[in-house]
């Protein structure tokens, strides 16, 4: 079982306030609550954008713009990121010049991604549940090789590096190979400096390569997996969380091989893993049909933004940070873009069974202790009443108020 649940390097920073969820429901006497109303203008401006006719949604994106606010309650900040990435449409729709409205300062980045694991249970979850199906598939191996799809800043290897130095044989350790992918060398070079470190600290023989692998060009991107080596004797194991919906497109199809996602998991099955852990988030975010996606991130994102809400104070400027710079990152990509810009193209753990199984992999049950950790983990940093658990079909769901919000599976 991992124990790391509050790993050295991972700086959780204590448990999380409890506070109650906002109540959205409808007023007393058949009046139309101001969340509620909000909500409404908000799809009413989609459907205008849905049907061409941008000058009257530009009149509710004006009055959005005056009655939300990044400051507000759960609702206040949904409709403001909505708003924005409403009236961005219009300018991408309409030719307009139309930069991110969010900073590409790659400081304010890594600092809304720690915020990110440090005050939300998705990432921490998703990585515990991973790592756990890790180390149950690489026990009693000697030479361990993880490729890591996008590895970012590296937080989810930490507790896995710990949980093998303490189950492992002081006087035979275990050697560990990390390849990890992005598309920005310098962040790659930096965590695997970081992740060196915390290794020789655990007395484990470790190393690092980096792997420029961009997902924004598909021939770069197989040019740059080519490069990938796994050495004779190695277990391989493979992780990707929150990547492979980057890899789809539009038209994508899971009997197209020539699919940018069909083609790397072709060949990672031929790299014979003994395991694929696969985390994404739950939502269909990748329809064609603008209206149909509008909703369903509406939908998800409500939940998301009502779980900070419960959780974390009025005043927090680390959910700020998150919901301004990551969430509404994504928000704006979901609702603004269209084509080659889009990439959080997210789809429901059913789509990913069909892929997985098409692609020639057999799922593997999760044992009892992901159970157990993600109780733990939810129990000890995020105690609120809100976030559930769900085994099913071989895949550990977390969700709030009953709504799924991210998925973990394992395959081989």
């Amino acid at each position: 079982m991992l124990t790391s649940l509050n790993s050295r390097t991972e700086g959780s920073g204590g448990s999380a306030h409890h506070h109650h969820p906002p109540s959205h429901q409808s007023s007393p006497h058949g009046l139309i609550s101001p969340s509620t109303h909000s909500s409404q203008l908000l799809i009413s401006c989609a459907e205008l954008i849905g049907r061409d006719d941008y000058s009257n949604a530009r009149r509710i994106i004006s009055l959005l713009s005056t009655i939300s606010s990044p400051h507000g309650d759960s609702t206040d900040r949904l409709v403001h990121q909505f708003t924005r990435a409403l009236s961005l449409r219009i300018d991408n729709l309409t030719h307009l010049l139309s930069p991110c409205l969010f900073s590409s300062n790659g400081d304010a980045l890594q600092s809304s991604y720690l915020s990110l694991n440090k005050v939300t249970p998705f990432l921490r979850f998703a990585h515990l549940t991973a790592n756990q199906a890790i180390l149950e598939a690489i026990d009693g191996h000697q030479a361990i090789h993880i490729l890591d799809f996008d590895t970012l800043h590296g937080v989810q290897w930490p507790p896995l590096l710990q949980a093998i130095a303490e189950r492992s044989d002081p006087s035979n350790r275990p050697s560990i190979r990390i390849t990890g992918t992005g598309d920005d060398l310098d962040v790659l070079h930096r965590t695997g400096d970081r992740l060196k470190a915390f290794a020789d600290s655990l007395g484990l023989r470790f190393r690092f390569h980096p792997l420029d692998l961009s997902t924004t060009n598909a021939d770069h991107a197989s040019a740059g997996f080519r490069c990938f080596q796994l050495h004779p004797g190695e277990t391989l194991a493979v992780n990707c969380t929150l990547f492979l919906h980057k890899l789809l497109k539009d038209g994508s199809s899971s009997d197209d091989p020539t699919c940018e996602l069909m083609a790397l998991l072709h060949a990672v099955r031929a790299m014979n893993p003994v395991v694929v852990t696969v985390a994404e988030r739950e939502g269909n975010h990748n329809s064609p049909v603008f209206l149909q996606r509008f909703m369903e991130a509406l939908d998800h994102y409500t939940a998301v933004f009502e779980s900070l809400e419960a959780t974390l104070p009025p005043k927090s400027r680390e959910r700020r940070e998150v919901e301004e710079m990551w969430l509404g990152r994504e928000i704006e990509d979901i609702v603004g873009r269209e084509g080659e810009g889009r990439r959080e193209r997210h789809e429901r753990f059913e789509w990913w069974e069909g892929v997985m199984r098409a692609r020639g992999f057999s799922s593997l049950q999760l044992s009892p202790f992901a159970l157990s950790q993600a109780k733990l983990l939810l129990r000890l940093h995020y105690p609120s009443e809100g976030y559930q658990l769900q085994m099913s079909k071989n895949c550990l769901f977390l969700g709030w108020q009953h709504k799924p919000l991210f998925s973990v599976s394992s395959w081989h």
